[in-house]
């Protein structure tokens, strides 16, 4: 039996330089403890610049009987010197008081700017000045297999970090409201209950994505809100206090079309969304949409499922008019109807 920690040493040829391996396959090789060197450079300089712009959310919700109040907790980022912080909606959602716990140990007063459930962002404000900041990336150049960190309080311990890479992009992940995130990042870097909120960042410092959701019982699997998203979301948080969003008072479910009808149309896809009900006062019926009208396409662009809808109104501005393409007892209409906001 060999004895522990001894290894049958070989040579191996890399090419220019010859390295040396043990049994156990690793390499004495110095370029990789350079490698590793830079590696954990980059994370602590990510660290100690990013690290106090990350904050503990602590959340107050009124609960029934004694006891009074309810309190949760989850992560954010401070992305303005004067206390402008970035978490999740969920976090947030219906809290009677909120409080930012920043890494110096005090915490200060914070109160709601504005929240979008759809996206689960929400844009809170903690009542202090000249705090320390963190950039949203303004590309999106991200790349599968790139590095990422993950800051945050995962079950309540103060700024911890994990890293990881892009496991996956244009991900799309469902709400608990049944709505959907697109262009969610996918990444390995260890996520808990309380990382909710919390930045996933690149290598250089820039907020990539804002940490969402985990799968439950999934080994390495978390998601985060692209910060494209976010920084289309945050402005109209600050002017709002909501994303405004076109309505059109449609219920619908996807509809398989029968490849006659497909031939017949000259379609380019092989399902509809049939219209299962309609808002009596919405713009759907008031421009004169039946129940049981398929609609194919939305401004000439193809629609196969009410998410094809939603996504295409999630960026059309209410008040302004567009066409939809309908068929009806197999006939093809166009109905113009204008959207209104969502309330």
């Amino acid at each position: 039996m060999r004895s522990p920690g001894r290894y049958a040493l070989q040579p191996v040829v890399t090419g220019r330089k010859t390295s040396v391996t043990g049994q156990s396959g690793r390499s004495n090789d110095p370029g990789d403890s350079e490698l590793l060197d830079a590696y954990s450079e980059a994370v602590t300089a990510v660290v100690e610049t990013i690290g106090p712009a990350v904050v503990s959310v602590q959340v107050g919700r009124p609960v029934r009987g004694p006891g009074g109040e309810l309190q949760g907790a989850g992560s954010g980022v401070a992305i303005t010197p004067d206390g402008y912080i970035l978490t999740n909606s969920h976090v947030v959602q219906g809290a009677t008081k909120l409080t930012a716990a920043l890494t110096d140990g005090h915490t200060v007063e914070a109160s709601l700017v504005g929240q979008d459930p759809p996206t689960d962002l929400a844009l809170i404000h903690a009542h202090e000045s000249d705090l320390p900041h963190a950039e949203l990336l303004a590309g999106d150049d991200l790349r599968v297999g790139q590095l990422v960190i993950a800051m945050g309080n995962p079950l309540g311990f103060h700024a911890s970090v994990s890293t990881g890479v892009v496991s996956a992009l244009g991900r799309a992940l469902r709400t608990e409201q049944g709505q959907l995130i697109e262009s969610v990042i996918q990444h390995t870097a260890p996520l808990n209950p309380g990382n909710s909120g919390g930045p996933l960042l690149n290598s250089r410092g820039k907020i990539i994505g804002i940490n969402t959701a985990i799968i439950a019982n999934a080994q390495g699997i978390g998601f985060a809100v692209p910060a494209v998203t976010a920084a289309w979301v945050v402005p109209q948080l600050f002017q709002h206090g909501h994303v405004r969003r076109a309505y059109l008072g449609i219920v619908g479910r996807q509809r398989p079309l029968g490849r006659r009808m497909v031939r017949h149309h000259e379609l380019d896809n092989a399902y509809a969304v049939e219209v299962a009900s309609l808002d009596p006062d919405g713009p759907a019926a008031l421009a004169g949409m039946h129940r049981g009208d398929l609609v194919v396409a939305i401004n000439g662009q193809g629609v196969m499922s009410i998410d094809d809808l939603y996504c295409f109104l999630s960026e059309w501005p209410p008040g302004a008019e567009l066409s939809l393409t309908v068929l009806r007892h197999a006939r093809k209409l166009c109905v113009t109807a204008v959207p209104t906001e969502v309330r």
